[in-house]
């Protein structure tokens, strides 16, 4: 899985924000707001990446323990299918 084409991660006053571009702003007009985490993950799925790979990458980055990676990258995933941000 990985992220749609045309949304990218920017840093604007310290917040990161997930905005459409070009062909995917017309169907997502919105804009979503991420923690360090989220844009950690987001970056991550800018190339094809698998959800096992995603828990590896989050417990190489941050000092936590595997079910909540596990439970965060879960979380991660449901927000981003249910904004239509992740292609499968």
């Amino acid at each position: 899985m990985k992220i749609k084409e045309g949304f990218v991660l920017r840093e604007l006053g310290g917040q990161h924000i997930v905005v459409a571009l070009g062909k995917a702003s017309k169907k997502f007009n919105g804009i979503v707001y991420l923690n360090d985490t989220g844009a950690f993950l987001f970056r991550s799925l800018k190339e094809e990446k698998t959800e096992e790979e995603l828990i590896a990458s989050l417990l190489e980055e941050y000092e936590t323990d595997e079910e909540t990676a596990k439970r965060d990258v879960r979380g991660f995933l449901e927000k981003l299918k249910e904004t239509h941000l992740l292609n499968e």
